[in-house]
């Protein structure tokens, strides 16, 4: 009999997994499969630690499976040879995969895929995943598939799945010779250990305090932000200093796919109706966010080629003629001369993570007070961070940037954000140990000190820590003046603007964005953006 395979990209788990229930449905032997792609992993957002990661969840999914009856095969190799040859050597009916809202690679192989499978007659089903919607025509009914996905029950774990004999299976789709080199190819190219980065050809990416991959993780973290860890949430989500304890720290296994948005919703809401240690309205405010965090992903699904371009076209060329590769280095390198900026990125090099307020400072300062094109910048930060999803990604690297049209541009100011969220300097300290005796205030601001009352702290300027790329404060106000003239000088923005809205706007009416740009007179105020996605 032909066999059914799943096809597991970045949904490693077995609980709530669409492909695996209607392949476990169909009746056919199952073929569990992981693809190692060399070229996906090739690609300018891909990372060691995002390997390492991926690893340790297909570890933990290679064995659930095969205490379910069906082993995962992991094959190093593209997906189009690898699809052909297990076909040419088993024989297959039908491939289940997650719809996945990757980069633009993922999308394109995928297609590719999809087109060779159809020439073979195979069936390529793709499920839906989470609440996302491909081919949407109407932004207004996202809204209703979110509210569906969410109400509706997780799909359950198989009790027992049936295997196939590779021996034995025939595939009967060609000539014998056929089938004995396509199960030569699936040998050579069959993964019994995992490679590491460098087989890969990652560059080394030492990460030390990266958060552990894997279901099991997941659910310790799910359960623990219940059972009192996530009582303090909505205060202390914007404090890098709290947000690593109070955050749910869930989002590395959304994007892993080694817990599902619906497990986290069903789990949160049979907390809050049955009492737990962290308070209901901290449960809500979560669950809004897991909204917030379909909305965003529903925007790259809808328009993939805003990984690459402006959302709002208009801007085309407000940046792009102005890259300074030195500040690039700086504030990549964690050396900008803003002790809280610099400590933001340091930290985030060696855990991999930084809460939301932060990510958006980091790359408001990159993009305002050092007026750096988003697409740069957003590739060195999809590296870093190893929760990284695409769809939330380059939506929100655009929003922080002010690119949208509909967003209103928030230029972080880098010193205030270290006097209110780390008023002592203990984070600073720890994460720049070069200014670590100098007192608060003065470590968020060192340059204002005279040279000798830093020497005798031990610090000087140009030599133990650099001083700032520029004043922040006036690069600030160029970047809102920059702003403010590109509206008025350029034709038609009100309009682009507008039909963003129409195109990736919330239908939330109170979080309904408000068209950017200068008004008649005035510009447009600063103000507040939509928030935590990175929980």
């Amino acid at each position: 009999m032909a066999l059914a395979v799943v096809w597991f990209k970045r949904d490693l788990r077995c609980s709530d997994h669409a492909p695996l229930h209607a392949a476990a449905a169909s009746g056919r032997p199952l073929l569990p499969l992981y693809l190692v792609e060399p070229d996906l992993w090739a690609q300018a957002d891909a990372s060691a630690r995002h390997w390492r990661l991926f690893s340790e969840a297909l570890s933990e999914l290679r064995a659930e499976l095969a205490a379910l009856g069906a082993p995962l095969w992991v094959l190093q190799a593209e997906a189009g040879t690898a699809f052909d040859a297990l076909h040419r050597a088993f024989g297959l009916a039908e491939v289940h995969a997650h719809e996945e809202t990757g980069n633009a690679w993922t999308y394109a192989r995928d297609r590719r895929v999809a087109g060779l499978l159809r020439e073979r007659g195979v069936a390529f089903i793709e499920h839906p995943n989470g609440s996302t919607v491909r081919r949407l025509a109407r932004r207004e009914a996202w809204l209703v598939q979110w509210e569906r996905h969410k109400d509706a029950a997780a799909l359950p774990l198989p009790e027992a799945l049936q295997g196939f004999d590779g021996a034995a299976q025939s595939s009967k789709t060609g000539t014998c010779g056929d089938e004995v080199a396509a199960r030569a190819w699936l040998a050579d190219a069959r993964r019994e250990r995992l490679p590491d980065g460098r087989e890969l050809g990652l560059a080394d990416d030492p990460c030390p305090g990266r958060q552990p991959g894997g279901r099991a993780s997941a659910l310790r973290l799910l359960s623990s932000f219940i059972d009192g860890r996530g009582a303090h949430y909505s205060r202390g989500m914007s404090s890098p200093i709290s947000a690593a304890k109070v955050c749910s720290r869930l989002s590395v296994h959304f994007a892993s796919g080694t817990l599902s948005i619906r497990e986290a919703v069903a789990a949160t809401r049979a907390a809050a109706s049955t009492g737990c240690a962290t308070p209901v309205r901290a449960l809500q405010s979560f669950e809004s966010r897991l909204h917030w965090q379909g909305h965003f992903m529903q925007k790259l699904e809808s328009e993939p080629a805003i990984e690459f371009r402006n959302t709002h076209r208009g801007f085309d060329g407000l940046r792009e003629a102005f890259f300074d590769r030195s500040a690039f280095e700086a504030w990549r390198s964690g050396c900008t001369g803003w002790p809280f900026v610099d400590a933001c990125m340091r930290r985030l090099a060696a855990t991999g993570w930084i809460n939301f307020r932060m990510r958006a400072m980091l790359v408001a300062v990159a993009s305002y007070h050092l007026w750096l094109h988003w697409r740069e910048t957003g590739l060195h930060l999809a590296r870093q961070f190893t929760d990284y999803e695409p769809g939330i990604h380059w939506p929100q690297v655009q929003m922080q940037s002010g690119v949208t049209g509909i967003n209103i541009p928030r230029i972080y100011n880098p010193v205030k954000q270290g006097l209110d969220q780390d008023p002592e300097g203990a984070f600073v300290r720890r994460w720049v140990p070069e200014l670590a005796a100098l007192p608060a205030p003065w470590i968020h601001l060192p340059w204002k000190l005279p040279a000798a009352q830093l020497a005798r702290h031990g610090v000087v300027l140009g030599r133990d820590y650099p001083a700032p790329l520029c004043d922040h404060e006036q690069a600030a106000r160029a970047a809102k003046a920059r702003l403010t003239a590109w509206w008025r000088e350029h034709p038609g923005m009100r309009e682009g603007a507008r039909a963003v809205l129409a195109r990736h706007g919330s239908r939330q009416k109170q979080a309904r964005p408000r068209l950017h740009g200068p008004a008649k007179k005035n510009p447009a105020p600063l103000g507040a953006t939509q928030g935590d996605l990175f929980r």
